[in-house]
This record gives structure tokens, sequence and C-alpha cells, in this order.
């Protein structure tokens, strides 16, 4: 099936250009979102009609896209959630949980703009893309953590594993001195009693 697009769509081209794609895309994406129309003579005329008023207000959304972009590059965000001692999550942090996090920061940012390369199911920190416009994609970062003093620690560098084996080795060590501390006050009692 041949579209005009309407404005820029990843992978397929830049605004104007007539396309081929395969006709269940059209109908069900591209259409229903106002990205392209079909590419009948009227409505490719229509566009060319339209075409200065539809780029005026792609330069506009892109540059508020471009400013919001600036702010939220970089930002980092917190999700709490709970998971076992080895730090895999129960569920996992979906688009929707990175973009709540990001408004309680005080950015407006949709699900849909949120893009995960992978699913996340384990704490730590995580780079994640948001697509504020078809030209304009920053980065954020989520802290995913157990709880606020933890997201802390995370973000000072350490990992949960680094950790629980250094709280594991403190254990260790407690338990090594006490049983040095039993052995030795029981080799002085075996010498009293001789």
């Amino acid at each position: 099936m041949q579209v005009i697009l309407l404005e820029r769509v990843a992978k397929l081209g830049q605004m104007g250009d007539v396309v081929s794609v395969k006709s269940g895309f059209a109908r069900n994406y591209l259409l229903p979102q106002g990205k392209a129309l079909t590419a009948s003579e009227r409505n490719i005329a229509d566009f060319e009609a339209r075409k200065a008023q539809l780029e005026a207000n792609n330069l506009e959304t892109r540059k508020e896209a471009e400013a919001l972009g600036a702010r939220l590059a970089g930002q980092t965000f917190i999700v709490i959630r709970s998971a076992s001692d080895g730090g895999a999550l129960y569920g996992s942090v979906t688009p929707r949980d990175a973009a709540e996090a990001a408004e309680a920061g005080g950015f407006t940012v949709d699900r849909k703009q949120i893009v995960l390369t992978r699913p996340i199911k384990d704490l730590g920190l995580h780079d994640v893309s948001v697509t504020l416009h078809p030209e304009v994609e920053v980065t954020i970062q989520l802290n995913v953590a157990r709880s606020a003093e933890e997201a802390e620690l995370q973000a000072a560098g350490k990992s949960i594993q680094e950790l629980a084996a250094e709280a594991e080795a403190e254990a260790e060590f407690e338990i090594s001195e006490l049983f040095d501390e039993i052995g030795a006050a029981n080799e002085d009692g075996e010498d009293m009693g001789r």
C-alpha cells in the first residue's frame, strides 16, 4: 500500500515521502495515528497545499521537544521495587513505571515515548531511551532499588552484589573472631584444669 508520510517515521522516511508499506501497518498504525495518508492523487495534492503548515507545526513541536530533551537528558529517576537477595526483581520495570518516575521528577513523559531495548528485571542502574519527537531522542537513567537508601548506594557506584558480598564477608569475619575467642577460652580453661 502506498502512503504519504505526514511526519518523520523511524526506519520508514521523512515528511512528504511516498512510501510502500504493508497494508496492515498502514491501516492499524500509520493512518489512525495521523502519521500518514493513503497516497491517492487527491491526498498528495492536499498534502502539497498543507505542506508549509505541517512543516511549521513539525518545527515548533521539535523545538519544544528539544527544550524538554535538554532538561531531561542524563536525569536519574529512582524506581522502588521488591527483589530477591540476589537482585532479581519480582516482575519487571515497564515503560509505564519509567514514565511515572519521570513525572514524579517533574517531567511530562508518556509511556509510549519510553523505549526499552530489553526488559528491566534486576536491581541497578539502567539506561533508557525516551523519544520526545521523531527527531529528538534522549537517554535517562533508572535507578532500580529496594529502598531509597539502597538507591543512594547504587548511585554512589556500589552494586547490590558488592554490598551483599561485603555483608557476607563481614559476617564471616565476625563468626571467625567469635570462634577464635571461644577456642582461646577453651585453651585457658584446659590450662587451669591441669
